[in-house]
């Protein structure tokens, strides 16, 4: 081939100019487009200046939250654990009032019972002691009273006037408590009873059963009448008093043990009596 031969161009081939225009034609009008609606928006709307970042679950983070499920695990079982102990502190504290009261109890009834042993043993030391008392005044009385009636006592269903008055008193405060020096209405001690019995009758008798077993002629234990005094003891130092009513039974204010009662001449024999009436 020549060197002066045609050789074709490899470049593409321009475009037409009616082409390339219709082309910028397009680009212009879409780019209008595009102008026109950006001017046709809100006014207002502000540009977007940041964006939120959605966290990231790293190590650190599944550590804080495993820490976090692991206190609050452990704050349920201490509640749990305190409601345990808050019950069995209040079980605890229940039983030992039971228990208290229990003791309280058994204590009351200890002392009752000691008190009423303690009682029964004074009783039995004051008959004791008069029985003595009576021994001892038996050989210097034996003779007087050889020479008595030996007539049985007589019954309180034939008693009137004064000494049924005196008896009827005597009977109706039976009952009533013993206290030392006690003149009435409700606690007696003998010869404080014997003086307000005599004195239903109109009769005055001294305080004491001392001088009570005085007060009038002495009458023998198998010749008694209903108001006559009983004493115990000897006549002028008697130590206790007390009244016939008849039956062969006397009133008396005996003690804090047993208050004012109503028995029999046998239970408590006097050493001698008196008749006042």
């Amino acid at each position: 081939m020549s060197h002066t031969a045609h050789i074709p161009s490899h470049r593409k081939p321009r475009q037409r100019a009616s082409k390339s225009a219709l082309r910028a034609g397009v680009a212009g009008g879409f780019l209008s487009t595009i102008a026109v609606a950006g001017a046709a928006g809100p006014a207002q709307a502000e540009p977007v200046t940041q964006t939120i970042e959605m966290p990231t679950i790293t190590d650190g983070l599944s550590t804080a939250v495993a820490a976090s499920a692991q206190a609050t695990q452990q704050v349920a079982l201490d509640l749990e654990t305190q409601a345990s102990e808050d019950a069995a502190a209040e079980k605890a504290a229940k039983t030992a009032k039971k228990a208290h009261a229990e003791a309280v109890r058994k204590a009351e009834a200890k002392k009752k019972a000691e008190a009423a042993a303690k009682a029964e043993a004074e009783e039995r030391a004051e008959r004791a002691s008069r029985t003595s008392e009576r021994t001892t005044l038996s050989a210097s009385s034996g003779s007087s009273d050889s020479g008595s009636s030996a007539s049985a006592p007589s019954s309180s269903s034939n008693v009137s006037g004064s000494a049924a008055s005196i008896v009827a008193f005597a009977k109706a405060q039976v009952g009533d408590a013993y206290v030392s020096g006690g003149t009435g209405p409700n606690a007696w001690d003998c010869s404080g009873l014997v003086q307000a019995a005599y004195r239903t009758a109109g009769i005055d008798l001294p305080r004491v059963s001392q001088s009570q077993s005085t007060a009038g002629t002495q009458v023998s234990l198998d010749n008694l009448q209903p108001g006559d005094i009983l004493y115990w003891g000897g006549a002028g130092s008697a130590y206790h008093v007390a009244i016939y009513v008849g039956g062969g039974e006397f009133v008396g204010a005996q003690n804090s043990s047993t208050g004012t009662v109503q028995r029999s001449l046998d239970y408590d024999r006097p050493t001698g009596a008196v008749r006042v009436l």
